[in-house]
């Protein structure tokens, strides 16, 4: 932290910061005064972590944090990222507000899958007749359990489907900053989430 500031951490994870260069309220609106500030500190909207040393590390947007059923807070975006340096990966859709886990709706970096599938002998029409195989689904399970190791127990993903095409700005699946609109893609593929989370 920079001198003359002071950082803490909610107990919902927000970075909290106080100081001499930290502003005192917003002018003439007391009200949103009040909301940016809690016992002298100012809320930044961020979450994030503080290390041993002191050092910060920002996580994602608060408001971006997902919640699960048990109370703890899930930075979707660090999960995805954790995913997407997956050659087998090519976008990743981390799920579980007020659900019991997280899970995940992945797409496949499919020419690397595909080349996969022609050196493991697997003759498919089409992505999605190549992302139900087996073998596929298996090899994708592999992934995701290598991925979990690096993760909290409750940021680890528990379930994932694939899917069979990438996610895109023109369906509003993704911002045109590629972040992932997880509300629109829990509605659009309701029925694999909710088989996801029936597996529990």
């Amino acid at each position: 932290p920079l001198a003359g500031i002071e950082v803490r951490i909610s107990a919902e994870g927000e970075i909290q910061v106080r100081g001499a260069t930290v502003m005192r309220g917003y002018f003439a609106k007391p009200e949103a005064t009040a909301a940016a500030f809690v016992d002298g500190w100012l809320k930044t909207g961020d979450a994030g972590a503080l290390d041993g040393e002191g050092n910060l590390t920002i996580t994602d947007r608060l408001k971006d944090l997902i919640k699960t059923s048990g109370g703890k807070y899930v930075a979707p975006q660090q999960v995805e990222a954790h995913l997407g340096g997956d050659s087998l990966i090519a976008q990743a859709a981390v799920l579980g507000d007020l659900r019991k886990f997280v899970a995940a709706l992945i797409v496949p970096a499919f020419a690397a899958l595909e080349e996969w599938a022609r050196a493991a002998g697997i003759d498919c029409r089409t992505r999605a007749e190549l992302i139900a195989h087996p073998r596929v689904v298996a090899l994708y399970q592999e992934r995701v359990e290598l991925h979990n190791r690096r993760l909290a127990p409750w940021e680890q993903i528990r379930r994932f489907r694939l899917l069979a095409r990438e996610l895109t700005v023109e369906e509003g699946e993704i911002t045109p900053t590629l972040k992932v609109r997880r509300q629109q893609l829990a509605a659009e593929y309701a029925a694999l989430v909710d088989a996801m989370y029936a597996e529990g």
